[in-house]
């Protein structure tokens, strides 16, 4: 292993404990009071959860929902919301009461949503973007930063984000005019680094990576060519940016080349997005980029396969450092969940789970679904890969309680660094589409809540970009910790491959008979149940 160049040296803040502000926008100021509206709602308070203009109150109520067997009743929560802009002296102002099982997923909706829902409800002042969250803030951490004194936040981000040698991933210091870049091109702009125990027979292996999020620039009526073109130019000043900051793995969001129209189910004009991998259009592009910046470039688009009847897939395509294409992964796990229909337009992949050596180390893509799927993150950590990037396009109705959680526990079990990047805004489309739910129709998809981030393999991870803005972050990863965590856990000695290889090879077999020991005194079948 050779030594890291020094400008990639990792080097220790002062106030290594503080999570980082954005290095291109100042802290939102807005820190809205909590509202306290008087009045009682039925059965005893369970809690309550405050938005700036409402305040959630979760109580027992005593219906009750019979089950066939076993005959017991399950109660139900009541979710009484009540409108603080209403609210007067005397605590009046109109409540809306929803019951769900209380054993079921609890959603509380925006705002905007709740006013729509209750006709009576006064009307929201100003406007709701479903980028932010309630009281304006862009992330999480900016909201905890603003309302928690400082070392109770400090406090709170080791609990929520872990420790890496010691405390919470520190920033890194970028170029002044990286800064400059971010904030004339008005993206969110986040940098860090992971450090690692030094060695006294391997030398320190810093990769500094790059993830970029962004929204679509055109709508998605206008030209086909007009639109990617447009994407070129913006996600093109976010590399340059990268570049300046000394990045040496940049990876884009998923079919950052296009809006990801793949929700209407209409192939055209989406299908003319598509593009060969090997010479397409954006993969000279981004050979261009790669030469000028020496930086490995993951540039995940959606594939025309001409060689084999123009097949359609998604895939990510990987630029070497000095310009070569490298290689393509294809999505090996195609989603058919609510509005992602994609099996639509490709299929599953064939290219197995490879890992990509480079300059700067392995590095593999777990492309967006497949995420879900342990298996697949175990596959590229067998395969010897250091970073695996998870490019997505991901909406916060769907998926976003998952998103911080995933992608860091494939590092921490597979004992690598992982990249999740996901797209971010709200896309419309000319057509109106369901979502094959019994909902009314609808022309878009629900907010891409961006949020990248990149987890390290001892459970900690850096804050997240913005929910509702372009972004680029800027990382330092020790390469060195990947080994070091697997000396300390263990995982890969301890794993008993052989007796998962042994059940995998039953289980696939048509007449597989499930392992289970039944307890004799349950009788022969369900009626006999006797609870």
């Amino acid at each position: 292993a050779s030594r890291a160049p020094s400008h990639l040296a990792p080097t220790t803040r002062p106030n290594a404990c503080s999570a980082s502000m954005s290095l291109a926008t100042s802290l939102n100021p807005r820190a809205p009071s909590r509202v306290h509206p008087t009045g009682s709602v039925e059965g005893p308070r369970l809690g309550s959860i405050t938005f700036p203009n409402r305040q959630l109150y979760l109580c027992r109520s005593r219906v009750l929902s019979p089950l066939r067997r076993p005959n017991w009743s399950v109660p139900r929560a009541r979710l009484a919301v009540r409108s603080a802009a209403g609210v007067g002296p005397d605590g009046s102002g109109s409540e809306v009461v929803t019951e769900v099982a209380s054993d079921s997923f609890l959603e509380l909706r925006t705002e905007a949503s709740l006013a729509m829902e209750s006709p009576d409800a006064p009307p929201m002042k100003g406007s709701v973007d479903p980028g932010t969250l309630a009281g304006g803030y862009e992330t999480l951490e900016d909201m905890l930063r603003t309302r928690l004194p400082h070392e109770e936040f400090a406090d709170a981000m080791r609990v929520m984000q872990g420790s890496n040698m010691g405390a919470a991933v520190r920033t890194l210091d970028v170029p002044a005019e990286v800064t400059a870049a971010a904030d004339v091109g008005d993206f969110d702009l986040k940098a860090y680094q992971f450090l690692g125990a030094r060695e006294q027979m391997r030398h320190d292996r810093v990769t500094r990576l790059g993830l970029v999020q962004n929204k679509i620039v055109l709508p998605t009526d206008a030209p086909v060519e007009d639109q990617r073109e447009a994407l070129w130019k913006r996600c093109c000043e976010m590399i340059d940016a990268a570049g300046a900051a000394g990045v040496n793995v940049l990876c884009l969001q998923e079919a950052w080349t296009m809006p990801f129209g793949f929700c209407t189910r209409e192939k055209y004009p989406w299908v003319e997005f598509a593009e060969p991998a090997e010479d397409g259009p954006t993969t000279r592009l981004m050979q261009r980029k790669a030469r000028q910046w020496n930086m490995v470039i993951v540039s995940p688009i959606l594939e025309r396969d001409e060689r084999h009847g123009g097949t359609v897939w998604n895939t990510a395509v990987v630029v070497s450092n000095n310009g070569r294409y490298l290689g393509k992964h294809r999505k090996n796990h195609i989603p058919r969940v609510g509005d992602f229909n994609e099996s639509t337009y490709y299929m599953e992949g064939n290219t197995g789970h490879p890992v990509f050596e480079t300059a700067f180390g392995k590095i593999a893509i777990n492309i967006c679904y497949g995420r879900h799927h342990p298996l697949n993150w175990q596959a590229f950590g067998l395969n010897g890969a250091e970073i695996v990037f998870n490019p997505s396009a991901t909406v916060g109705g769907l998926s976003e309680p998952m998103w911080s959680v995933e992608g860091r526990n494939a590092a921490i079990a597979n004992n690598y660094y992982v990249a999740s990047i996901n797209r971010v805004g709200t896309e419309h489309f000319p057509n109106k589409f369901t979502s094959g739910d019994g909902g009314e129709a609808h022309n878009d998809f629900g907010h891409f809540y961006g949020s990248s981030y990149v987890a390290g393999p001892d459970a900690s991870r850096t804050p997240s970009l913005s929910r509702s803005r372009d972004g680029l972050m800027v990382c330092d990863v020790n390469l060195g910790l990947c080994r070091q965590v697997k000396d300390k856990w263990g995982f890969q000695m301890t794993a008993r491959y052989d007796m998962y290889a042994e059940f995998f090879r039953k289980f696939t077999d048509m007449n597989y008979e499930p392992q289970v020991i039944r307890d004799p005194s349950l009788g022969d079948s369900e009626e006999d149940f006797n609870f």
